[in-house]
């Protein structure tokens, strides 16, 4: 366990967690815009999970590493993911550089985890 996996997880859940349950919560600005990208609610609300799940997976990562690094490389896909849904949607590509620069924080813990082994 590092200091620098602490500080990402934590970072990381500061901005996944509120996202992933506002997405639960089908709040209406995401289901917004799940509607703007063609998506449900319900299926919004799985990615909502999905994020939660993560993030605690994140912070679980200084316990468990191999949970940690499981977590980061789902968030890892799943804001990849997010990133090309917008740009096929034809969103700005700046529309797309949150989850980008997502996913290459979760990469990034990710290497941190298994650095610190």
């Amino acid at each position: 366990m590092t200091t620098a996996q602490i500080a990402l997880a934590v970072a990381l859940c500061l901005v996944l967690l509120p996202l992933g349950l506002a997405k639960i919560a089908a709040v209406p600005f995401m289901r917004r815009a799940a509607a703007h990208l063609g998506m449900s609610a319900g299926h919004y609300r799985v990615i909502g999970a999905l994020e939660v799940a993560g993030a605690v997976g994140l912070l679980l990562g200084p316990v468990s590493v191999p949970l940690g690094v499981a977590a980061a490389v789902g968030l890892a896909l799943l804001m990849a993911a997010a990133a090309v849904v917008h740009l096929r949607h034809g969103d700005p590509p700046a529309r797309a550089v949150p989850a980008a620069v997502l996913a290459l924080a979760v990469v990034a813990y990710a290497g941190v985890a298994i650095a610190a082994g």
